[in-house]
């Protein structure tokens, strides 16, 4: 009996000391930070989010949904816990964003070369045709412009951005100057797609945490944690060991198992 008990206080303890689940979107086309093998999310954001969680005593459950505007809505509504995302003030209606930012980006445009785009100043994109994908958001200015132009064409997937670029049927794509990059060394017929050398922005990827979540009320653990990670370098390795390994999967044979 005295057994029995024991085994009993001890799956009670086991349970008590289960690791509470936690849901992260992704919507995974954005290489180094987040891309798919076809078999499962990798990158730079998944990475951190794992490690950052894991080491607070989270499991973390990926979720990919069919675009970045319905991953940022279920953050915003709760359904999921976590996002990496840049921060606006719409976005802080709903979400609490990390003191501490995971990664400095900028954001440039790529153009078709055949095609030139005059870019001294936000308001001569107005005159030109482009590509974003839906839920995408570069600062206040460039949103208000895109609102006011009407002249983006919403998309879900960047190869079909890019694609249209090559094609001419767009004049220009907003885009991560990294991710956008790694597109146009692998994408054939883009030899002629080039990132314009002065940026649109420079922002700031953080740990968008739904002010719905349980996770909302830990953000000073979130950021200490943070904090650690990208003062010992772990933050930076992670993305570089994402950008070689999205290059040797591109690489790889056709018929390479």
């Amino acid at each position: 009996m005295r057994q029995v008990f024991t085994l009993l206080l001890a799956l009670v303890a086991n349970s008590a000391m289960a690791a509470e689940n936690i849901r992260y979107c992704d919507y995974p086309v954005y290489p180094p930070i987040s891309w798919s093998d076809g078999k499962q999310v990798r990158g730079l954001a998944p990475s951190v989010v794992k490690n950052l969680f894991g080491r607070l005593g989270y499991d973390v459950e990926i979720v990919v949904l069919g675009n970045w505007k319905r991953c940022l809505l279920d953050v915003a509504e709760g359904r999921v816990d976590v996002a990496l995302a840049y921060s606006t003030a719409q976005r802080e209606q709903s979400m609490i964003f990390s003191t501490v930012p995971v990664l400095r980006e900028e954001v440039a445009l790529f153009i078709n070369r055949q095609h030139p785009v005059k870019f001294d100043r936000l308001q001569d994109l107005a005159n030109y045709r482009g590509g974003l994908l839906f839920g995408e958001s570069y600062g206040v200015e460039f949103d208000r412009l895109v609102g006011q132009q009407q002249n983006i064409e919403w998309v879900s997937d960047s190869r079909q951005n890019f694609g249209k670029l090559i094609r001419g049927r767009i004049d220009f794509i907003t885009s991560e100057r990294r991710t956008g990059q790694l597109y146009v060394e692998n994408l054939p017929g883009a030899q002629d797609i080039v990132a314009l050398p002065n940026a649109l922005s420079v922002d700031y990827l953080r740990v968008a945490v739904s002010r719905k979540s349980s996770l909302a009320s830990r953000m000073p653990e979130i950021d200490a944690q943070l904090q650690r990670m990208v003062s010992s370098g772990e933050v930076e390795r992670l993305l570089n060991e994402s950008e070689v390994t999205y290059r040797d999967m591109i690489n790889l044979p056709v018929n390479s198992k």
